[in-house]
């Protein structure tokens, strides 16, 4: 190959680079046409950053607000950011989050995330849409994210692993929001077969 071929072929590549969206895997590079061996010539070129394994994003794109949770959500299309990355993004906690709390359908088979640290639950597949919402963890760009009220209920769940000073602040602190609505959580509870812990620490709450 000539020089000057190798030069157009470069050029080629990263024109095509730069149609693709802010934030890409290399299976959308390869669909592309882009060879993996010019991917990763931009990335060290500075022209695009890897996220994550496999999940690149232009250097030039707008600042991402939650730059962890769009890479692990690019890593797997069906996860949902729960519990205390969660609760982060609602600010119903000042905990910062050592890793990515996903949930996955049960019946599907758990994502190995390195980087960024992903935690990974697997949620009952009847129910693993109840509360979804989404957030935009970059300009145009959302991701999958249960509700305040799920969180809650959620967190309420795994008290004993979450920790229940921590589930209990997210409930006092959903109970304070202009849009909070008791008997959401206490109907979410009732689908997750948590109605009574929630309900108690809801009397609890009120009574303070």
């Amino acid at each position: 190959m000539s020089h000057e071929y190798r030069f157009h072929a470069t050029l080629l590549s990263v024109a095509t680079i730069a149609d693709l969206p802010p934030t890409f895997t290399t299976q959308a590079s390869r669909a592309a046409g882009i060879h993996p061996r010019d991917l990763y010539a931009a990335r060290d070129a500075g022209l695009v950053i890897e996220l994550s394994h496999g999940v690149f994003r232009h250097a030039d794109a707008p600042l991402a607000s939650f730059p962890d949770l769009l890479a692990v959500a690019s890593r797997n299309s069906k996860a949902i950011i729960c519990l205390l990355s969660a609760a982060a993004v609602h600010d119903l906690t000042d905990e910062i989050p050592s890793a990515v709390d996903i949930a996955v359908p049960r019946s599907s088979r758990p994502p190995r995330i390195v980087f960024p640290p992903a935690r990974v639950f697997r949620f009952e597949p009847s129910r693993f849409e109840l509360g979804l919402t989404h957030v935009d963890a970059a300009p145009s760009e959302p991701v999958r994210i249960y509700n305040p009220a799920r969180t809650v209920v959620d967190l309420m769940r795994f008290r004993n692993r979450i920790g229940a000073p921590t589930a209990l602040g997210a409930l006092h602190r959903f109970l304070h929001r202009s849009d909070a609505r008791p008997v959401e959580l206490l109907e979410i509870a009732g689908e997750l077969r948590v109605y009574g812990p929630v309900l108690q620490a809801l009397d609890v709450a009120s009574a303070g």
